[in-house]
C-alpha cells in the first residue's frame, strides 16, 4: 500500500536546500549547534528530540532520532519514559484548554 510517508525520503533531506541553499545552510548551521554537546549531552538531547518528535508527530524525527537514541546509549527503556513525559505534556496541554472552553461556556451560558 502506498503512503504519504516514505521512510527512504528522510535521506532525501539535505535536498530541501537545492531552491534556497542560503536559508538552509543557516537552518542546518542552526541544527549543528543546537545538538553540539553543551549543558546536555548529546544522549540527553536525541532524547529530548525522540520525545518531540513523538509530540508533533513526525515520523521522519522518530525513525531518525530512534536510532540516534540507540547509537548515544539510551535504551528502549528510557526512550519509551521519554516518550511518555512527551505524551503527558502534550495531554496536559490539551486538558488544561478545557480551562478555557469552560469561561466561554460560562459567558454563553449567562
Amino acid at each position: 500500500m502506498e503512503t504519504y510517508y516514505k521512510p527512504k525520503d528522510l535521506m532525501k533531506f539535505a535536498e530541501i536546500g537545492e531552491a534556497a541553499p542560503h536559508l538552509a545552510e543557516k537552518f542546518f548551521d542552526y541544527y549543528s549547534a543546537v545538538f553540539a554537546e553543551g549543558e546536555l549531552t548529546a544522549r540527553e538531547k536525541a532524547l529530548i528530540a525522540l520525545a518531540v518528535a513523538h509530540a508533533v508527530q513526525c515520523p521522519y524525527c522518530i525513525d531518525a532520532y530512534t536510532q540516534t537514541c540507540l547509537e548515544k546509549g539510551s535504551n528502549i527503556n528510557e526512550m519509551t519514559e521519554a516518550i511518555h513525559v512527551a505524551t503527558a505534556i502534550r495531554g496536559g496541554a490539551s486538558l488544561v484548554h478545557g480551562v478555557q472552553m469552560r469561561n466561554v461556556a460560562g459567558k454563553i451560558s449567562l
